[in-house]
């Protein structure tokens, strides 16, 4: 008898749908992960530094552009999250159950996060990358009072996204079902 890499007790005793939550949860942190630690890396460790070492226009000019990148890496994985809560909602529903508490706060925050991200990424960074093309250094002039309310606007949304996905990615594993439910 050849010996099974899975038991028989693991996932392929769990109902199809059961595997299919796990693995939308599975896609989801990574999501997270790469949209969260991203932020992490951008924000709080480059940005830092490149603004401290690379005289202006071009340390600007490096990070806008660095951040108009990531921010269609930050609105893709918010797409991804999104559609993974969709499944693991339409999952309860298909089963007769109501989301429960925590499953709905796991919705707000990503919502919540995903807006913050889609309009960075339509609204403020555009605005930013416009201003910086035209000259503008922060905090001098008309055009560098606006660069610098825009920067402060896309920090806080960052910390928003940061804050959201992390309480996020610890209530996806919270509420990861582990099929007792669903089983016959």
């Amino acid at each position: 008898m050849k010996a099974s890499a899975i038991p028989a007790h693991g996932t392929q005793s769990l109902p199809r749908a059961t595997r299919l939550v796990r693995a939308t949860t599975a896609v989801a942190v990574v999501a997270l992960a790469l949209w969260v630690g991203g932020l992490i890396a951008l924000g709080a460790c480059a940005a830092p530094l490149v603004f401290r070492l690379v005289p202006a226009p071009w340390s600007g000019d490096a990070m806008g552009a660095v951040f108009r990148r990531f921010d269609a890496v930050a609105i893709s994985c918010a797409v991804v999250v999104l559609g993974c809560e969709a499944v693991r909602l339409w999952w309860r529903q298909s089963l007769g159950l109501r989301p429960t508490m925590v499953e709905r706060a796991r919705g707000l925050c990503v919502i919540v996060a995903a807006v913050a991200a889609i309009y960075i990424g339509v609204d403020t960074s555009p605005k930013i990358m416009m201003l910086h093309a035209a000259g503008a250094v922060r905090g001098l002039g008309d055009s560098g009072l606006m660069l610098e309310k825009l920067h402060q606007l896309a920090e806080m949304l960052a910390k928003i996204e940061v804050s959201f996905g992390l309480v996020l990615l610890v209530l996806q594993v919270l509420t990861l079902d582990d099929g007792k439910d669903t089983r016959p």
